[in-house]
């Protein structure tokens, strides 16, 4: 059907050059999605040393650390784990969250990086933008061909990802801040600005951020892969033991029902 082994061998180096390619420049790929630019340590100094007193505890190395100038707080992370996952912040996020908070999310990053998911989750989310950038060249036609290839980056991106993941990075940055209460406020805090600030960019791009950023509407509620953030909330909250839970502090009463 493809003409004979001599087309086949070409199909599949193209294939072995195409998979190697993401393995190696995903996360460049990622960055450019994002707007991101590197994060100097001059710049971030407080943000540097958090980010090499948690990798140090989840024995990883340190990641490269990257910055979105954005108001929008939000962080996510992208690479292939080990030496070569980067972290990325935006300033709103810095500016939003108290050190106990960035703490959280930041092992909620690197959890990923120890667990292996964050290799998972770039090569899904390259492919699926790849799928729906395609669609651009569809000229009178890219409403049609983005009905057909939306979905189709969707199943790609619910194929490879499980929200137990984020759950399971969630427990993990509990025991490397030896608190669950930093990240579940976190989590409250980013939800609230979630539902108040809408957010624009390329919805192919949600499982690599801390929590879903986008309306869960129209293209961007094919990618949704996030679970419910009051349940991740609750699940936190409920690793502590009663009489921990009694001197904890209260957090922001700012989770979306």
């Amino acid at each position: 059907m493809l003409g004979g082994y001599r087309l086949l061998s070409i199909f599949v180096f193209c294939g072995l050059l195409a998979g190697a390619a993401v393995y190696w420049y995903s996360d460049r790929m990622v960055l450019g999605l994002v707007g991101a630019r590197p994060l100097a340590d001059a710049e971030g100094p407080a943000l540097t040393s958090a980010v090499d007193r948690l990798a140090a505890r989840a024995r990883v190395p340190r990641p490269r650390l990257y910055l979105i100038p954005d108001g929008f707080p939000r962080a996510l992370s992208a690479g292939r784990g080990g030496r070569g996952q980067t972290i990325v912040v935006s300033t709103g996020l810095l500016a939003a969250l108290p050190p106990a908070e960035l703490d959280g999310v930041l092992a909620h990053e690197l959890a990923h990086a120890q667990r292996r998911d964050v290799l998972v989750q770039t090569t899904a989310t390259v492919v699926a933008a790849t799928l729906l950038e395609l669609s651009r060249f569809g000229g009178w036609f890219q409403r049609a061909l983005l009905f057909i290839l939306g979905p189709v980056a969707s199943a790609v991106v619910h194929g490879l990802l499980s929200p137990r993941r984020e759950f399971a990075a969630d427990q993990r940055a509990a025991e490397l801040c030896d608190s669950p209460y930093g990240l579940a406020d976190a989590l409250g805090r980013l939800d609230q600005a979630s539902e108040l600030v809408s957010f624009a960019g390329n919805p192919a791009t949600e499982p690599l951020h801390v929590i879903d950023p986008f309306e869960e509407r129209g293209l961007a509620g094919l990618f949704t892969t996030h679970p419910p953030v009051g349940e991740r909330i609750r699940r936190l909250r409920a690793l502590d033991t009663p009489d921990q839970q009694e001197r904890a502090p209260e957090g922001p009463n700012l989770i979306r029902r």
